[in-house]
């Protein structure tokens, strides 16, 4: 069907409206649109630039002929406050989807979401990645549809022309002597031998997966050792400086593929992007992937990650086939779906797979293949209640230590003093 979204501005008039505690009894019975058909509404971030809604939305349409599903597309930036003020408003969209867990925990505990543990049964638990992210004890109040995790990016020409093997087996300190051999600068042009994007996570989620860390604890001396590799890269100019990418805006997408990148730490949601621009060839760049490089050189590989989920609005206008949409796209059928777009499915086996690694453009060599099995991939932000105020102090002081404003020292002294105080009381 020819897609109409609406409008995220006209959720304006509930701007004014507080949170409240519950949103109340479930919502209206179901509702037929004009058409005979069901009108599902599910909320969306930037519509037309994320095509995994798309492969969804056509694919449920095509096994469901009896519904039609409008988005509620919503500016990416915008959308958690604007889903905060639809709930809090009582806004009837059917699905909403869960961008990130800090959010999913806030919902779930004001009670704005409905159990949907007979949906998590029917795909199966031991099947979605990811979805211990969304226990609550016991109780799900929404299911993971894709499961994105970070690994490494590297421009396989860059690496061959300077004499260089394939970056497998990193720990930290070889990336770093990898990026400064790979930084050069000729006829006016540089090129990095790493780019670090702006992102705390970068730095401290990384830092606390590999450390067996918590990021709600209030000490972070665990994230130190990351700090001074990420700080002398950028001393060295192996990668561009933090600051100069803040202030412009850097696209880490422009960064690796025009070449100015020779590798670069980031999520597998990237696959589908730099997939489609050679598609269109928007680039050149001969590309494959490596594992997060590590702490440790046991050939173990830990990385972070964040699930991405869709959940049913306790006022859903339509819960039955909300929950049937959510069984349908965190199953085996969205699973596929999405993976012929470049996307990482939640639902794992080795069938999704191998179908994952026919795209067209994937890098098919074997170092590619593993940085696809990571051993652990730990919860970029942890599940709790102060997840959200946790995270708003570290984005703060890791700015601060980034552009040179803090010491290392002072700065992880700083978040603890914060976050002890400010966020668990004491």
């Amino acid at each position: 069907m020819k897609r109409t979204t609406l409008a995220a501005i006209a959720l304006a008039v509930t701007a004014g409206l507080g949170l409240t505690g519950c949103a109340g009894a479930a919502g209206p019975s179901e509702q037929p649109a004009a058409n005979g058909k069901t009108k599902l509404t599910v909320s969306v971030w930037n519509y037309e630039g994320t095509p995994e809604f798309k492969a969804l939305f056509d694919g449920y349409e095509a096994a469901n002929p009896t519904v039609d599903i409008e988005p509620v597309d919503i500016l990416a930036d915008d959308y958690p406050q604007k889903v905060t003020t639809m709930l809090a408003g009582g806004d009837t969209t059917d699905v909403l989807t869960m961008k990130n867990v800090i959010d999913y925990s806030r919902y779930a505990n004001n009670g704005q979401l409905q159990e949907i543990n007979s949906v998590v049964d029917k795909v199966g638990k031991d099947n979605l990645a990811g979805l211990d992210a969304f226990s609550m004890d016991g109780k799900y109040f929404a299911a993971p549809y894709r499961q994105d995790f970070w690994l490494l990016y590297y421009n396989k020409d860059l690496f061959k022309a300077a004499g260089i093997e394939e970056p497998k087996d990193l720990t930290w300190e070889k990336y770093t002597e990898i990026a400064k051999k790979l930084t050069t600068e000729a006829g006016g042009k540089k090129v990095y031998g790493t780019y670090h994007h702006i992102w705390r996570s970068v730095v401290q989620a990384i830092a606390a997966a590999q450390n067996g860390a918590d990021q709600n604890s209030g000490d972070y001396g665990f994230m130190e050792d990351q700090y001074n590799t990420a700080l002398d890269l950028q001393k060295v100019g192996a990668t561009l400086d933090f600051g100069t990418a803040k202030s412009q805006k850097t696209s880490y997408r422009t960064m690796f593929e025009t070449g100015q990148a020779a590798m670069m730490p980031m999520g597998t949601w990237y696959t589908a992007g730099i997939l489609q621009a050679k598609k269109d060839g928007k680039t050149a760049v001969n590309w494959g992937l490596a594992p997060m490089p590590q702490k440790n050189d046991d050939g173990k590989v830990t990385t972070f990650g964040s699930p991405t989920a869709f959940a049913v609005n306790k006022n859903a206008s339509n819960s039955d086939e909300a929950k049937k949409f959510i069984e349908w796209a965190a199953g085996e059928q969205g699973a596929k779906a999405i993976s012929k777009i470049g996307v990482v499915p939640a639902l794992q086996n080795d069938s999704i797979t191998a179908e994952y690694f026919k795209l067209d453009g994937m890098p098919t060599d074997e170092l590619s293949k593993k940085a696809f099995t990571p051993d652990t991939t730990e919860l970029e932000m942890p599940v709790s209640d102060k997840s959200a105020a946790t995270d708003k102090i570290l984005n703060q002081e890791h700015d601060l230590i980034m552009v040179g404003e803090r010491s290392v020292t002072d700065g992880i002294a700083e978040m603890g003093k914060r976050v002890t105080s400010e966020v668990l009381g004491k």
